[in-house]
């Protein structure tokens, strides 16, 4: 019996070594909620959504809390320039970026001194891509 056993797990692994790897599209969109506002996190954050859609993932941004001041064009000087940039080029390559309007709200963002493609969120959009068949959520 045990022999039986240890024969159908080598089989199961082989089998599961041999698959080929699912593509892209089959394993749904990301959606990253982006709380900080610190370079290093959002770097990371970026870092890894931008590596996720050359995979062929779509992506969709939050940014939440103090998230709201990467799309913020009033603090694209300093030590946010950097995620900006990556963010900007997120956007530019697809990825949807939306913007919590309570977070605006509470940290003084106004709807037009967001960058360019950043929308502010309202609850259909953001349950849209939350929400939607085999997509996976990262937080920093």
């Amino acid at each position: 019996m045990r022999l039986l056993r240890l024969a159908f797990l080598a089989l199961a692994l082989l089998t599961f070594a041999a698959a080929p790897p699912a593509s892209a599209g089959e394993h749904g969109s990301l959606f990253v909620n982006l709380t900080t506002d610190d370079p290093h996190r959002a770097a990371m954050a970026l870092a890894f959504s931008k590596s996720q859609m050359a995979l062929g993932h779509p992506v969709t941004i939050w940014l939440n809390d103090r998230g709201v001041f990467l799309g913020d064009l009033n603090s694209a000087a300093g030590k946010l320039s950097e995620p900006q940039t990556m963010l900007k080029e997120a956007i530019k390559n697809g990825a949807q970026v939306i913007a919590c309007p309570m977070c605006m709200k509470h940290y003084g963002v106004g709807d037009t001194a967001l960058l360019d493609g950043v929308k502010v969120g309202k609850p259909e959009m953001t349950g849209a891509a939350l929400f939607k068949a085999d997509t996976k959520t990262l937080t920093w």
